[in-house]
């Protein structure tokens, strides 16, 4: 079995990262971790006109995020991979977590101004 490059590896996860680097795309995965939906269930559920959904549901069908099938005159979209939502929560975490401890610095007990501008005067 042949292996892929490193450099494949990082640019595929460089455009999945890509593909998630805009608020709707999160969204719209979102909406079909739930399941298989039509863009226009999709555009109401976003309260976006259907062509910007198409343009992002396209982004992450290229990606490898979604797939698409017709049935009849519509198309039907759905995750590749239901772990895209698990990374999407993992994320979360971390910037949950990443908020609060910003949270906590922002809200520490300041130095006088003079111990800031001048350590000596701590002595």
């Amino acid at each position: 079995m042949a292996t892929v490059p490193e450099s494949e590896v990082m640019q595929l996860h460089a455009e999945v990262c890509a593909a998630l680097s805009e608020p709707k795309r999160i969204m719209l995965i979102y909406e079909l971790s739930a399941g298989p939906r039509h863009v226009n269930d999709l555009a109401a559920a976003l309260s976006s006109p259907q062509p910007v959904v198409s343009r992002h549901l396209k982004v992450l069908r290229e990606r490898g995020v979604v797939t698409a099938e017709r049935q009849g005159s519509m198309v039907v979209y759905s995750l590749s991979d239901a772990r895209v939502v698990q990374a999407l929560d993992l994320l979360r975490a971390f910037m949950a977590t990443t908020l609060a401890d910003r949270a906590r610095v922002a809200s520490a007990p300041r130095l006088p101004l003079e111990a800031a501008i001048d350590p000596r005067s701590q002595a």
